[in-house]
């Protein structure tokens, strides 16, 4: 059984949710998973997304020797969320992602990111 698709709507509402956690919102570290990660600051989620990046890669790992495939539509829900908890401390929203892919829809993954590096050069970064 496939879930519905998640929408901007569902995102967009989850981003309010972590939004509302931020400790300057009222958010209690000592009550929410959320404020207390933005709490101890970027260091700390940061690190949680280093983590769950690489418990993606190990679940795609098993997926290859037969492992079950929703432990890594698990493990990605939990990347993406605490992707989403540094867009929120850093003032981006999951729209802007969207957007951003949406910008690359139709654009060959070579050329855009040869366009990307060539931007980069040209402005010193």
């Amino acid at each position: 059984m496939t879930a519905s698709p998640l929408s901007q709507d569902d995102l967009a509402r989850l981003a309010e949710v972590i939004e509302s956690r931020k400790p300057a919102r009222g958010g209690d570290p000592e009550k929410s998973y959320v404020a207390r990660l933005l709490h101890k600051g970027p260091d700390a989620f940061l690190k949680k997304i280093g983590e769950e990046a690489t418990e993606v890669v190990m679940a795609a790992k098993d997926c290859d020797r037969d492992g079950d495939a929703q432990k890594l539509v698990n493990e990605v829900a939990d990347l993406w969320f605490h992707c989403m908890i540094a867009l929120a401390h850093y003032g981006k929203e999951p729209a802007d992602v969207v957007a951003e892919l949406v910008r690359r829809e139709g654009l060959s993954g070579l050329e855009e990111k040869a366009l990307r590096k060539a931007v980069e050069r040209e402005s010193g970064a």
